[in-house]
């Protein structure tokens, strides 16, 4: 079951001694799927996702009696967008460099008004109720989200990313679930080596399940080349670690002896993902990037008393 969202319920609003212009967040998943503050929303037939998502900021607007600021990621054009939304309804759109930046007291007073570990606990909600899509697309805004304001590397961002990869697993979206885990598994190699072993067992238990042999041979070359880091570096302690390094090898051979793909020579993927783990390249190189925002995007500009609610 989804969840509406309402300007009465005081657990969807922001904290009434937050800043002017606090920012709510939207994301739009490239199915359509629509969340609000970590809440998914109610579409209601064919409600476009842009109108649904104005609608919502404008309560909170008519609520506070004032102006406030949104990001919505759309995913279904790879667009973040900048948003000023009134009491009236009305909408209007920035440029990136029009919006006020970030900075560590804004995204500190952000984040106490709609916390990421209470948007954790709702995920785990729909999951205990085995509500997996819900829970799926919420991880994926919240990682979204946390990734763009702090950087893929930030210790929520990546545990939103750990549990979007958990998700994913559940679902039975093995290539999802390995390429999500692989990227934590990869920033804990460059950042923390003595946490990287979970995360690596993590993504190995993934592709295990993978069966497209050249994606096995891709992203099984990675595994392999951060399992023999952990080994070389004398962190793979556990027994169940060693046995799942084992069994990557033994894959990519068991691949190479057939033909399916070679063990030595390193696929044009599993190169660059050498380097990641080295400290080279972006740091996420699967996650889409986001056009810039314009000024004006038709989708997200009201004229006042346009919001459906008014």
């Amino acid at each position: 079951m989804t969840h509406s969202l309402t300007p009465r319920d005081a657990g969807n609003l922001p904290a009434l001694s937050a800043p002017p212009l606090i920012r709510l967040d939207a994301y739009v998943a490239e199915d359509g799927s629509t969340v609000v503050n970590g809440h998914l929303l109610e579409m209601g037939g064919t409600r476009p996702p842009n109108e649904a998502i104005l609608d919502a900021i404008a309560m909170f607007a008519r609520t506070l009696g004032a102006p406030v600021a949104a990001t919505v990621i759309d995913r279904t054009v790879q667009q973040v967008a900048r948003l000023r939304v009134h009491p009236d309804g009305s909408s209007r759109t920035i440029a990136d460099e029009d919006d006020l930046p970030p900075g560590r007291e804004r995204t500190a007073a952000e984040e106490e008004a709609f916390p990421p570990l209470a948007r954790v606990e709702r995920i785990i909600q729909h999951a205990q109720r085995e509500e997996l899509h819900a829970a799926f697309v919420l991880a994926g805004a919240l990682r979204e989200h946390l990734s763009l304001r702090r950087g893929a590397e930030d210790e929520l961002a990546l545990e939103a990313r750990a549990i979007e990869a958990y998700l994913a697993y559940l679902r039975g979206d093995y290539m999802h679930s390995t390429v999500l885990a692989l990227t934590v598994a990869r920033i804990r190699c460059r950042t923390d080596l003595n946490r990287a072993a979970p995360e690596v067992a993590r993504a190995t238990a993934a592709w295990q399940r993978l069966w497209d042999e050249g994606q096995v041979a891709a992203r099984g070359q990675e595994l392999l080349h951060m399992w023999e880091r952990l080994s070389a570096e004398g962190l793979l302690l556990e027994p169940s670690h060693q046995a799942m390094a084992q069994a990557v090898r033994a894959r990519l051979e068991r691949g190479s002896l057939t033909g399916s793909h070679p063990v030595s020579a390193p696929t044009p993927a599993a190169a660059p993902a050498a380097a990641l783990t080295a400290g080279q390249g972006p740091v996420a190189p699967e996650d889409k990037p986001l056009k810039p925002t314009r000024r004006g995007l038709r989708r997200f500009t009201r004229r006042p008393g346009r919001s459906a609610e008014s």
